[in-house]
């Protein structure tokens, strides 16, 4: 027992002194790193070089998203955005039974919304989203069946290569439209005076003796000519144009919308995804050849297949085609104000560290983070918006960096997995999402760090140039061809495309005011 009491106590003494030595060990450590100080945290602000790049009619086929409307942005001018789709048939090859009559046709295409509130008789309130326009806007829309067919394969590469539409060709389906207006009611919200209401779409039902209502979330809802579906749809059957969507397709060749201003009123665009829209039309046919019973049943034509978005610009701002000039760019000393504008708009170009003084092929700046042995902490490039120029203009919620030289993204924007809740928000470590400093001012930062970080550690990376655009879809990096390639692009961002707005932002011009000027920001370690 009392060697076991013995050996308890030496166990106990041993502990403590080993504990103690680790201690003191440790603590050693840490005043080597931090009471030491051999190493300095510190910013430094990086030239750059940042000018203006117009983008002409580019390839606007496709898209995931299109606008349709009319947006004035006093910023840029009046956008007008047409659209044109193709159809494919839910079930192809329907059979239709004896003496068809229909009840209706009815075009529904749902809007970007959030459901807000509920009250007691289960009417719902929602809130639309990516619409742009005073509550009284309104727009004369007209629907048309167009004759312009949409090849899958281009012919002049010998159908190798998908077949290309771009933004300038309005005039193109415009000219191919065929007969009237489908959307010819007499109530003029359907047409002359169509408006992008938040109002649900409520439908109201007998079943089995009870009223059963269907609540639908806002979206168009257009009720088309049946005279025109019964002999373009019911009798095309008879005829086997509908056999299959190959055949269909030649013979229905799709949809063109057209928008113009609805008299004095002001105007009103919308983003919307075509491709959840539908035409229904609904009919009876008699059960058999002898008995006149009735029965219900529909077609469904899906708005599926080739589509562009049709862009018209008018009313430019001054400020804006000047700046944008070619003319007018500088490539060495910078441009005071950046423009970016999607669909047919513009973009900056922007070249890191500054000059070359020495000649030597590296960057001034560049040269002395690398000679100083540098840990790049972080680096972000940051662009302030002029706001006197944006006052009374919408703004885009985000914009895109990326390496213009290779049309890819950037290191940082690969290696950032963040997810977003919607087409906008994901990758918000790389960021490019708009800050409102104050009620008057805006900012956004974009995250470099990674590709600072290898340009300094690899000699022969290439310092890249890099585009800024404005986007609809951060997770969508692909490009679309520019119809003419300009002085220094040939294609640009396809989420760029499919954004309507546009943003002023301040440049890297020494004329700039400090405070407002790009920059890019790094902060670093510095070894003593």
């Amino acid at each position: 027992m009392y060697n076991n009491f013995f050996f308890k106590k030496i166990l106990i003494v041993s502990c403590v002194v080993f504990l103690y030595s680790c201690d003191k060990d440790f603590n050693t450590i840490g005043d080597g790193l931090i009471g030491g100080n051999a190493f300095d945290f510190d910013k430094y602000t990086s030239g750059v070089l940042a000018y203006n790049q117009k983008i002409g009619p580019i390839q606007s086929n496709n898209l995931n998203i299109n606008s349709l409307g009319i947006l004035v942005n006093p910023a840029f001018g009046t956008t007008t955005a047409n659209f044109a789709t193709q159809l494919s048939l839910n079930s192809p090859n329907p059979v239709i039974g004896n003496n068809p009559v229909i009840e209706s046709v009815i075009l529904t295409i749902p809007y970007f919304s959030t459901l807000i509130s509920t009250d007691t008789n289960g009417d719902q309130g929602y809130e639309l989203d990516s619409i742009y326009g005073g509550t009284d806007a309104k727009i004369k829309l007209s629907v048309y069946e167009s004759g312009y067919f949409m090849r899958d394969l281009d012919p002049t590469s010998g159908f190798q290569e998908a077949q290309k539409y771009f933004t300038d060709q309005n005039a193109d389906f415009d000219g191919s439209k065929v007969g009237s207006r489908l959307n010819n009611d007499s109530n003029t919200s359907q047409n002359d005076s169509f408006s992008f209401s938040a109002a649900e779409y409520k439908e109201t039902t007998m079943t089995d003796g009870k009223e059963v209502v269907t609540r639908t979330a806002p979206g168009m809802r257009l009720t088309l000519n049946s005279s025109y579906f019964k002999t373009k749809i019911i009798d095309g059957v008879a005829a086997g144009k509908l056999s299959t969507n190959e055949v269909f397709k030649e013979y229905f060749r799709g949809l063109y919308f057209k928008v113009e201003k609805s008299g004095s009123s002001p105007s009103a665009l919308a983003q919307l995804d075509f491709k959840k829209g539908k035409i229904t039309i609904k009919y009876k046919e008699d059960t058999s050849s002898t008995d006149n019973t009735k029965i219900e049943k529909s077609i469904v034509l899906n708005l599926t297949g080739n589509t562009v978005s049709l862009l018209e610009q008018s009313n430019t701002n001054t400020p804006y085609v000047n700046a944008t000039n070619s003319a007018n760019i500088s490539t060495t000393l910078g441009d005071e104000k950046l423009y970016l504008k999607g669909g047919e708009g513009a973009m900056a170009i922007i070249e890191l560290f500054g000059p070359d003084a020495d000649n030597n092929g590296v960057a001034d700046d560049l040269e002395t983070i690398r000679n100083n042995g540098w840990l790049i902490n972080e680096a972000n490039l940051v662009f302030h918006v002029d706001a006197s120029a944006m006052a009374s203009a919408d703004e885009p919620s985000r914009i895109y960096l990326y390496d213009l030289n290779n049309s890819r993204p950037v290191f940082d924007y690969a290696v950032d997995a963040t997810a977003g809740t919607t087409a906008k928000n994901g990758k918000i470590v790389f960021g490019g999402l708009l800050n409102k400093e104050d009620i008057t001012s805006g900012v956004y930062k974009i995250r470099i760090t990674n590709q600072i970080r290898n340009l300094i550690k690899n000699a022969d990376s290439t310092n890249v140039r890099l585009g800024v655009v404005v986007t609809e879809d951060i997770n969508t990096t692909a490009s679309s061809k520019l119809r003419t390639a300009g002085f220094s692009i040939s294609q640009a961002p396809r989420a760029s495309v499919m954004s309507p707005l546009g943003t002023i932002l301040y440049g890297s011009k020494s004329t700039v005011p400090e405070d407002k000027r790009l920059k890019l920001e790094i902060y670093y370690t510095k070894p003593n």
